[in-house]
């Protein structure tokens, strides 16, 4: 599996579990209904979940991760 495939994977798998989680707090603890609850965790799960780039280096791609929670970016593999 390329780099590029796999830094789509996890950005999908992280916006994925952050959306639900969101879905599930604004429904429980806001007053929103009907089409608002998903707009709304999109919007929050967009903002929040980390975002992956596959990189070409001299030492070959790599990807890299940057999140809004930490300083700078990292590298992941």
């Amino acid at each position: 599996m390329s780099k590029k495939v796999k830094s789509f994977l996890y950005n999908l798998v992280c916006f994925a579990i952050l959306f639900i989680l969101f879905r599930f707090l604004i429904e429980e603890y806001t007053n929103l209904t009907g089409l608002f609850i998903p707009i709304t965790a999109f919007v929050v799960g967009t903002l929040t979940a980390p975002k992956f780039q596959a990189v070409q280096t001299p030492d070959g791609e790599k990807i890299f991760m940057r999140w809004l929670l930490l300083k700078g970016i990292r590298e992941v593999g």
